[in-house]
C-alpha cells in the first residue's frame, strides 16, 4: 500500500518548468526525505500533495485519492507542518493544546506533552515568551497530537538549534516506527536527514537524481579523490562519472562505479595519476557530490 503516489506529475509557473513527468511512491510506514536545492520543486510538490496547488499535468494520489479532490476523511489522515504554524502567541502551552484538541477527532495529547516535557517547558508558559526553537517544538507536538497517518513536514528544522533538532529527530523516528506512521519530510539541514529517513528522493531542476533507500544510496554512490600527474590537463567527464570537480591536480570524482572500474577508465584513457583514494561520505557530502556545489 502507498500513502503517496505521484504519476507523471508536471508543473509550470507561467512559462517556467518546475518538473516534468515526476514519478515516485511512498510506502505506508516509511519515512521519506525529499532533498533538493532551492527552486528544485520541494515546496511545489508538497503543495500539490495537500491539494493547495493543482498540477499542470499528471496526478498525485493520497491513499488512493486525487489530491485535487481529497475527501474530509482523507484530509483527517494528514498532519501538515509549515513555517509559522503556531499563530496564537497570546496562549500558553496548555491553552493552545486545549484549543487545537477540539478541532481533531483523533486527538491524542500524549505525544504533545511527552515531547514538551523533554524541553522542560511548563504548561503555563506563554508561546510569546518562548524561543524560536521552543515554539517550533510546540508546533511539531501539535502535529503529532492530531494522530495523523501521514505527516508532511516542510523544512521542520527551521529555527531549531542542534540540540533541539537532535531531540526531535530521535523522538520523531521512534514515534513513527512505533505507531506505523508515514512521514514525508524536507529539510535544508541534510545531515539531520541521514539520522531520520528510510528512503530519499533527490531532485534537481526538472528531474530526479536519486530515488532509493538511503542506506543503499550511501553504499553505492562513491567519491574518489584523484591526484593527477599534470595539473594543467582538464579531467574529462564520461558516462562513468556523475559529477567531477577539479582544482588543479586534485580531482573529486563522483560515481556509482567501483574503484577497479575507475582505475580501468583512467588507464584506458591514458590519464596519468599519482594516487586514487575512496572517501567516506556522509549524506550531505553525497548530496553535494550528486547535485554540485552551485
Amino acid at each position: 500500500m502507498y500513502a503517496i503516489e505521484c504519476n507523471n506529475l508536471t508543473h509550470y509557473y507561467g512559462k517556467k518548468l518546475v518538473y516534468e513527468n515526476l514519478n515516485f511512491k511512498v510506502e505506508e510506514g516509511k519515512i521519506l526525505g525529499l532533498l533538493g536545492k532551492n527552486g528544485a520543486g520541494k515546496s511545489t510538490t508538497i503543495n500539490i500533495m495537500n491539494g493547495f496547488l493543482h498540477p499542470y499535468a499528471g496526478e498525485c494520489l493520497i491513499y488512493g485519492e486525487d489530491s485535487k479532490h481529497l475527501t474530509p476523511a482523507t484530509k483527517e489522515k494528514i498532519g501538515f507542518l509549515i513555517e509559522g504554524h503556531v499563530q496564537y502567541a497570546f496562549m500558553n502551552v496548555h491553552q493552545i493544546e486545549k484549543f487545537y484538541s477540539g478541532c481533531y477527532k483523533r486527538w491524542n495529547s500524549e505525544p504533545y506533552w511527552e515531547l514538551l516535557s523533554k524541553l522542560q517547558v511548563t504548561p503555563n508558559q506563554k508561546i510569546s515568551r518562548m524561543s524560536c526553537g521552543q515554539r517550533s517544538q510546540v508546533a511539531l507536538g501539535l502535529i503529532l497530537a492530531q494522530d495523523p497517518q501521514l505527516l508532511v513536514l516542510d523544512d521542520f528544522s527551521m529555527g531549531l538549534d542542534p540540540g533541539y533538532r537532535r531531540l526531535f529527530i530521535d523522538y520523531l523516528r521512534e514515534y513513527a516506527k512505533a505507531n506505523n506512521k508515514t512521514v514525508f519530510v524536507t529539510s535544508h539541514i541534510i545531515q539531520d536527514m541521514e539520522r531520520l529517513i528510510d528512503d530519499l528522493l533527490i531532485m534537481d531542476y526538472n528531474r530526479i537524481l536519486a530515488q532509493q533507500p538511503v542506506d543503499e544510496f550511501m553504499t553505492k554512490f562513491r567519491q574518489y579523490n584523484i591526484i593527477l600527474d599534470n595539473p594543467d590537463i582538464p579531467f574529462p567527464k564520461n558516462g562513468l562519472s556523475v559529477n567531477v570537480e577539479q582544482i588543479r591536480a586534485k580531482v573529486s570524482f563522483y560515481t556509482y562505479a567501483e574503484r577497479k572500474e575507475v582505475e580501468g577508465y583512467l588507464n584506458r584513457e591514458g590519464i596519468p595519476f599519482k594516487s586514487i583514494e575512496e572517501i567516506n561520505m556522509n549524506l550531505e557530502d553525497a548530496f553535494i557530490g550528486l547535485t554540485g556545489k552551485y
